[in-house]
Formats: C-alpha cells, sequence, structure tokens
C-alpha cells in the first residue's frame, strides 16, 4: 500500500495491520511514487521466494 505524505514523498505501508501496535508497518520512505511501485514489486518477489 503506498501513500503520499504531506512532505510529498511516498511511503509504502504493509498491507496487514501489526498486531503489537495496531498500525500498519511502515516499508520505506521514495521520492516518486514510480521508485516506490519499483520497490513495492520487489517487495512481493522476495516475499513468495
Amino acid at each position: 500500500m503506498i501513500r503520499k505524505l504531506k512532505s510529498g514523498e511516498y511511503r509504502i505501508y504493509s498491507r496487514k495491520i501489526d498486531p503489537k501496535t495496531h498500525k500498519r508497518r511502515n516499508l520505506g520512505t521514495f521520492k516518486t511514487l514510480e521508485e516506490a511501485k519499483k520497490h513495492e514489486r520487489e517487495i512481493q518477489y522476495f516475499k513468495h521466494r
């Protein structure tokens, strides 16, 4: 899940909510949407390896 921050950057959050904090885990912050999408694809690739 990618969200745009007030600063103009994009942050990837986990899809599942962390049971300890009851929030989504921050998986990285990127300057452009393209960088964030690229990294999200990398995350999905390694999750299934």
